[in-house]
């Protein structure tokens, strides 16, 4: 299969509307991407997995074809929770493998969390569990790592800096990060530039931060459930924004865990090493 076999749909769920590129037949696999992605993050994933899958990935809320609610309150992260869980149902199916990676894996985790029934399989990318997440944050070296989280708060400020010099901070935010910075080619550099460029875009995008703190639900001493469904982790090493002592301590929180390491490899975990990844 290639990229040729693959559709752009778009599927309506929780209110909104939310453009996916799907491939293939067969049991359900969602891909979430992350910040400041679309579901292009999955090029290299979505031909290999509708080998066996129905493959969906769709551009979350806010992003590139998808529609932009206004406001933050439209990014909590119990409306991109729904937005998963109508977009199953919508496909007509009652569970999924679920797949996500950064944005897009905090949001898998909580799926994971409030509807279990929904996830048969979890995968989640360089994200940790959000009660990891929590902890880290009490941490000076996480603090420092997690800068962007707080300069994202300011209002309109972010917003025209990313937009600077044709979002020169988007091409940075990869090439800067990646450990083999030929995985992203300029066209697909251009990809993620001109999702930013949509307009009403990048404020959605960064919502979903000024969300984060203004319903801080990622409460250390929340009781979190058990996650049961069988979970992989996967990690790049070298990630600049999330230190990997994140991921220690995950399987008091998951009862089925594994959790794969890939050396040399960024953030961008996906893209960067998708053979194996694959």
């Amino acid at each position: 299969m290639s990229n040729s076999d693959w559709t752009h749909e778009f599927l309506a769920t929780n209110g909104i509307t939310l453009h996916c590129v799907t491939q293939g037949q067969g049991d359900l696999m969602v891909m979430l991407h992350g910040f400041p992605e679309c579901w292009y993050s999955w090029r290299h994933q979505i031909p290999e997995f509708a080998q066996q899958y129905r493959v969906i990935a769709p551009d979350l809320r806010g992003y590139n074809e998808s529609d932009k609610p206004k406001g933050v309150e439209a990014y909590r992260m119990s409306e991109l929770v729904k937005d998963v869980e109508g977009l199953v149902h919508r496909a007509g199916y009652d569970r999924c493998i679920l797949v996500g990676h950064d944005w897009g894996g905090a949001i898998a985790w909580n799926v994971a969390i409030t509807c279990p029934d929904l996830v048969e399989r979890l995968i989640v990318m360089n994200i940790p569990h959000p009660a990891k997440f929590a902890a880290g944050l009490q941490t000076p070296q996480q603090l420092m790592r997690s800068w962007y989280v707080f300069f994202f708060q300011i209002p309109w400020l972010p917003e025209w800096l990313i937009s600077l010099n044709d979002y020169e901070a988007i091409a940075s935010a990869f090439l800067d990060m990646a450990v083999d910075k030929s995985a992203f080619s300029p066209a697909d550099i251009d990809v993620y530039k001109d999702v930013a460029a949509k307009r009403g875009g990048l404020t959605a995008m960064l919502n979903y931060y000024r969300s984060l703190l203004q319903h801080p639900s990622q409460a250390i001493d929340r009781q979190w459930p058990v996650i049961h469904s069988p979970t992989l982790m996967i990690w790049g090493e070298n990630d600049a924004a999330l230190g990997i002592e994140l991921t220690y301590g995950t399987d008091q929180y998951v009862s089925n865990l594994d959790i794969c390491y890939i050396p040399h490899c960024s953030h961008w975990v996906q893209q960067e090493q998708p053979h194996q990844v694959n």
